[in-house]
C-alpha cells in the first residue's frame, strides 16, 4: 500500500495540478485530484534514462476481464464509452454451478463486466499502448486497481491522461488499431460510436483509427462468455 500511494503521489507530481469529476456506476458523481504542480525526475512518469526522440514509436496493449450475471458484476458492459446493451439471454456458462447448481451447464442472463474500474477493455488496451510506446509503466502502476480513486471509473479519464502524457512527451497519435475479442454480445452496431470516442479522447481523425471484432469460437473463458478481451497495437509520431 506504501509504494502503491508513493506511486500516486509521483503521478500528481509529474502531471500538473487540476481536478477532475467523473460519473461512477449508478450515475454518482465523484471528483479527484489528476494533477500536481510541482516537478520530480524520480517519477514514475518521468524515469531517470531518456526517453529518446524517435520519428516513430511501436506500442501494443492487451486487456482481459471477466463477464458475469449483471447482478454479480454490479455494473454494465462498456466498450470504447460505450454501453452495450443486449437481452437478458446470453447463454453464460456457470463453471462453478453458483445459479444452475450443475457446474458447467448454461445460465441465460444479462452480462456485466467485473473490474475495479468501468473495465472498459478498448480503453485501457490503448492506454497501456500509448505507456509502452513510450517505454512507460503499465497502466496497473499509473492507475493502481487497488486504489479506491479509480472505483467505477469511467476509463475516458485514463484516456484523457494516456494523451496528455503522449503530448507532453511530443508524440500524436500515428494510427491505432484495435481488436476487440468476445463471444457475446454482438457489438458490430455500436463500433461507429466507439471509433468516434477514441477519435475525439485522441484528438485524431477517423482514418488512423480502426476497430475489429471476432468471437473466440466458443473456446475457453471468452467463448464460455466468461470474459472479454482486447488487442491494440498503434504508432505515435514525433511532432514537428
Amino acid at each position: 500500500m506504501f509504494v502503491q500511494k508513493l506511486l500516486w503521489s509521483q503521478i500528481l507530481i509529474l502531471l500538473g495540478s487540476s481536478v477532475e469529476s467523473f460519473v461512477v456506476a449508478g450515475g454518482s458523481t465523484r471528483s479527484v485530484v489528476l494533477h500536481e504542480t510541482a516537478a520530480s525526475t524520480n517519477s514514475v512518469l518521468n524515469p531517470a534514462y531518456e526517453i529518446e526522440k524517435l520519428p516513430m514509436r511501436i506500442g501494443h496493449g492487451f486487456d482481459i476481464h471477466r463477464m458475469a450475471p449483471i447482478a454479480e458484476a454490479g455494473q454494465p458492459i462498456v466498450i470504447a464509452g460505450v454501453q452495450i446493451t443486449h437481452t437478458p439471454d446470453q447463454k453464460w456458462v456457470d463453471v462453478e454451478g453458483k445459479y444452475t447448481d450443475t457446474p458447467g451447464a448454461i445460465f441465460p442472463t444479462e452480462l456485466g463486466v467485473v473490474a475495479h474500474s468501468d473495465g472498459d477493455v478498448v480503453y485501457h488496451s490503448i492506454v497501456d499502448a500509448i505507456l509502452g510506446a513510450l517505454t512507460l509503466p503499465d497502466i496497473g502502476q499509473v492507475f493502481p486497481d487497488t486504489d479506491a480513486r479509480w472505483k467505477g471509473c469511467d476509463s475516458s479519464k485514463f484516456m484523457e491522461e494516456a494523451y496528455r502524457i503522449m503530448n507532453e512527451y511530443g508524440y500524436s497519435l500515428g494510427n491505432v488499431d484495435v481488436t476487440l475479442i468476445l463471444e457475446r454480445p454482438k457489438v458490430a452496431s455500436f463500433k461507429p460510436a466507439m471509433k468516434e470516442n477514441i477519435v475525439r479522447l485522441l484528438h485524431t481523425t477517423p482514418g488512423r483509427v480502426n476497430i475489429k471484432a471476432r468471437t473466440h469460437e466458443r473456446v475457453d473463458s471468452v467463448g464460455e462468455l466468461r470474459s472479454l478481451a482486447c488487442h491494440v497495437v498503434l504508432t505515435l509520431v514525433r511532432n514537428d
